[in-house]
Formats: structure tokens, C-alpha cells, sequence
């Protein structure tokens, strides 16, 4: 899907969401075309160890700080319910951060 046919969004948000999705498929040993939006972490294949990896990916990629507890993720405030949805956390952590 092409910038055009996505209404009001930057082209920093699609840098970001490329960003993200890349480092979910690296974690993953997926191509990023391979990684949808929905996919949930365990659908991809990705354990706790992947997923703190990933935090800590995030975190370096785009000098945030991500509130992330990997003893208890459903219980944090980073969203790691779907890509979507930590795409959407890293947005918001990057427009904070601005």
C-alpha cells in the first residue's frame, strides 16, 4: 500500500512502521513482507526472549525508552498484542519523544 493510499500519514510514520516490522522479522527470521499487521507475537514464533530482544531493538533504533516489563508483558503499557499494535506504541513513543 503506497503513501497516496494511506490518508494522513507521514512519511515518518511509514519510516517507523518499516523500522518496527523490520526488527520483528529479524527477531522472527522472517522476511518483512511476511509479517502482517494482525499477527499476534506467538504467531510468528517469537518467545520472551525475542520479544525483550525486540525491545531492546526498538529502544536503540529510535532512542526511546519502552515500558516494557518482560516478567509480565500483558501487564505493561508497551502493547505487544499484534504488530499493529506495537507499531502504534513506537508512534507514540516517538511523537512523545518530539
Amino acid at each position: 500500500m503506497g503513501a497516496a493510499s494511506r490518508s494522513g500519514t507521514s512519511a515518518m510514520q511509514d519510516e517507523t512502521e518499516r523500522r518496527v516490522i523490520e526488527i520483528i522479522a529479524e527477531q522472527a527470521m522472517l522476511k518483512p513482507e511476511e509479517i502482517g499487521p494482525h499477527s499476534s507475537p506467538e504467531e510468528l514464533g517469537l518467545d520472551s526472549l525475542a520479544l525483550v530482544e525486540i525491545v531492546f531493538a526498538i529502544e536503540e533504533r529510535f532512542d526511546v525508552a519502552v515500558p516494557f516489563n518482560a516478567n509480565e508483558p500483558q501487564a505493561s503499557d508497551f502493547d505487544i498484542s499484534s504488530v499493529a499494535r506495537i507499531v502504534a506504541a513506537v508512534k507514540e513513543l516517538v511523537a512523545q519523544k518530539a
